[in-house]
């Protein structure tokens, strides 16, 4: 395989072990595998989600494509180079996390330029750049608020905004409208849609929620149940762009997705959950 032809991101054969401690808490028991032998590929320009059972590891795999944390054995590919732990992190990927990773003594405009700011760009370039963004994502004219002075939804725009504009070429996103209510939720879901759209960008997408990996994505991944996470189904979602979240959600064809989908994912759910109720 070429470098043009390789996909975006390739976890090829990951497996991930932790120490964990014995069960008197006194000292090192077995080790853990959170993932064993899992592969997963993203494709140039691909929108790709990963749904799976509570605890099952799709944060963790996230983190090994960002180079966040290094997998006890296989491969990380990046536009068909490897990812090696020497390396860092993954600089060709942008990561938005489900939790707000803003800077509160900044304001909305500080926050969008503070990436550019430290790559050297010079300020009044960063100033202009962070401004068309807090525009494209509907923030025009708040750049001088602080996040505690923003709603949820102006919080996760200004994130998205925060990302995007350092351009990466693959977007890794942790659950990160889980924390919204249903009504922006699916606008920022929307939004998401839009931007993505304009240049298509490669997109690793965690969620626990189906409807909302079906409505965006190309493809959904399937986990099972951890310990020893693996993918278990992968589904192509054919259906025509662009798309509108709320409304895709009452087609028949949405429906039949869903159901099958939620067939390859129901008994690993009441798996990790009997798991759960035992521990």
């Amino acid at each position: 395989m070429t470098i043009e032809s390789a996909p975006a991101l390739e976890l090829a054969d990951i497996t991930c072990r932790f120490a964990s401690r014995d069960a008197r808490g006194s000292g090192a028991g077995e080790a853990y595998t959170a993932v064993a032998n899992a592969t997963l590929t993203v494709g140039k320009g691909e929108f790709v989600s990963v749904v799976g059972p509570t605890g099952c590891g799709k944060s963790t795999l996230l983190n090994v494509a960002a180079g966040l944390l290094e997998p006890s054995s296989g491969k990380v590919s990046v536009f068909g180079e490897q990812l090696l732990a020497s390396q860092g992190v993954n600089r060709r990927a942008g990561y938005m996390f489900q939790a707000d990773a803003l800077m509160p003594w900044r304001t909305g405009l500080g926050n969008v330029l503070a990436g550019l700011e430290f790559r050297g760009v010079p300020a009044s370039e960063a100033a202009t750049r962070a401004d068309d963004w807090l525009r494209r994502v509907g923030l025009a004219g708040f750049g001088d608020r602080y996040p505690h002075q923003m709603s949820g939804g102006m919080r996760k725009r200004l994130a998205l905004a925060q990302t995007l504009i350092l351009s990466p070429d693959i977007l890794l996103m942790d659950e990160p409208f889980s924390a919204l209510d249903v009504q922006t939720r699916q606008l920022m879901e929307n939004e998401l849609l839009a931007l993505w759209a304009e240049d298509r960008k490669s997109v690793l997408f965690i969620t626990h929620d189906l409807e909302e990996a079906i409505a965006l994505s190309d493809r959904v991944v399937v986990l099972s149940a951890g310990p020893g996470t693996r993918p278990i189904g992968d589904f192509r979602i054919d259906q025509p762009r662009p798309r509108d979240v709320s409304e895709i959600r009452m087609t028949p064809a949405f429906l039949a997705l869903h159901k099958e989908i939620w067939g390859a994912m129901k008994e690993e759910v009441l798996k990790a959950y009997q798991r759960q109720k035992a521990a």
